[in-house]
């Protein structure tokens, strides 16, 4: 028989997918605890009321992966471990009438921008005071700062617009103010996030601001680095550059996912860009960023995609030598205009095709690597993981880059602080190293 024996108003908070979610969970926590409940984040122990999931839909992988979780709190729900379930989130707003239908035992099911009718659910009221507050949910000298939501690219493979809807920039005195109030409690870091942070400010201030936003940003107190995240190519404000230069605490890095390079398969994934463009703006990086650290992410497998594309691809991941590189395969989405193509390419060359790209970057990232042994590094620490401190340098996002790692037993760092790190040996994505300061 259900026992009753938790936690009166313990919510637990599950976040699945990017970091655009992460940020969603951390603005969802700030108000259910401002209405006075009590919020964690991903907790272990089985005390919660309600557990909250904030659901990823991007591809298949992903789906799958909130569908399994969604059915795991189903079956704690039903041993009496939890009183209350809600879904929310990307998943949650593209298939809520199926996801009602398969999953009943769900109480509630919200999309993406339902947080108002969300905290309602629970009692809860919306304080627009809070706008900049929210429960961080990363360690607390970096954050993630999201400066838009949505967007109005017209990619064919991208389900994104379905869930988040058109392209909403927040306005540069908000984003300000959050930043301000992230550094006032410790923040060291800023990752500047958008589902097209180069569109930023065409919305509401009629054209890019971007640049100018990343200078108001540069001069926020207590901010030592700031990190650009997922800048489209087309049409990409080469203003940007010039304030990446020239402010020394903005990394020299920038994410930039280009997707292909061949230019069949960029005019049917609808990017607005030929391979021509691409290889001049990546060199136009260089030019005007010298040391950047370029992060890109490609596509394997698009409908279509022959051989020949696929070994353009690699020539051109060969030739450009990026410092970091990720590789989806391609995940036929409906009500997107790629799913009237037909699916073409097998799931085992997709997969062909990504391990080859991988395993090139993995060498490029070797070799890259090897050059920086015995050069010193301004690396910022995240963590204590086994023997080894693990830090970052400017090249190096979290999650998804690079660590440098120094053994604890013969140095000692403080979490969250910076270092200089000089390499002493390397591998294809580590570096290893002593503190020297």
């Amino acid at each position: 028989m259900k026992t009753k024996t938790l936690r009166k108003n313990k919510i637990s908070i599950v976040t699945l997918g990017c970091s655009k979610n992460i940020v969603d969970s951390e603005v969802m926590m700030g108000q259910l605890k401002a209405n006075g409940m009590n919020v964690s984040h991903e907790s272990k122990a089985k005390v919660a009321e309600t557990v909250i999931i904030n659901t990823c839909g991007f591809i298949d992988n992903a789906k799958q992966e909130s569908i399994d979780t969604i059915l795991h709190y189903v079956r704690e729900k039903e041993n009496g471990n939890i009183e209350k379930l809600i879904v929310t989130g990307c998943l949650s707003e593209r298939y809520k009438p199926e996801l009602q239908n398969e999953i009943p035992d769900v109480d509630h099911y919200f999309g993406t921008r339902d947080l108002p009718r969300l905290l309602k659910t629970l009692g809860a009221d919306y304080k627009h005071e809070l706008i900049g507050e929210r429960l961080l949910t990363t360690p607390v000298h970096f954050a993630y700062l999201k400066i838009s939501e949505g967007c109005d690219r017209p990619c064919s493979f991208c389900a994104i617009p379905i869930m988040r809807g058109k392209h909403i920039s927040r306005t540069m005195e908000e984003i300000v103010n959050e930043a301000k109030h992230l550094a006032r409690n410790g923040t060291k870091e800023l990752l500047i996030i958008a589902q097209d942070s180069t569109y930023y400010g065409l919305d509401i201030y009629k054209k890019r601001k971007l640049a100018e936003l990343l200078t108001m940003l540069s001069d926020v107190e207590g901010i030592e680095w700031i990190r650009l995240h997922y800048a489209f190519p087309s049409g990409f404000p080469l203003e940007v550059l010039d304030v990446i230069r020239e402010k020394k605490n903005i990394c020299n890095y920038i994410d930039i996912p280009l997707q292909h390079i061949s230019d069949k398969m960029l005019t049917s994934m609808r990017r607005g860009i030929t391979k021509e463009k691409t290889i001049s703006l990546v060199n136009t990086l260089r030019e005007k960023v010298p040391g950047i650290a370029i992060r890109t992410t490609l596509i394997a497998g698009y409908p279509g995609e022959s051989q020949a594309d696929h070994e353009e691809l690699l020539q051109f991941v060969e030739d450009s030598r990026f410092d970091r590189l990720g590789v989806f395969t391609y995940s036929h989405e409906e009500n997107t205009h790629a799913h009237s193509l037909i699916d073409d390419v097998p799931p085992v060359v997709k997969e062909e095709r990504a391990a080859a790209i991988m395993n090139l970057q993995k060498k490029i990232s070797g070799e890259l690597n090897q050059n920086k042994i015995g050069k010193t590094f301004k690396a910022l620490f995240d963590r204590k993981e086994g023997d080894y401190f693990a830090g970052r340098t400017e090249s190096d996002s979290p999650e998804v880059d690079n660590e440098v790692l120094v053994e604890a037993k013969n140095n000692f760092v403080r979490i969250g602080d910076f270092a200089s790190v000089r390499i002493d040996s390397a591998e294809e994505f580590d570096l290893f190293g002593t503190v020297v300061s």
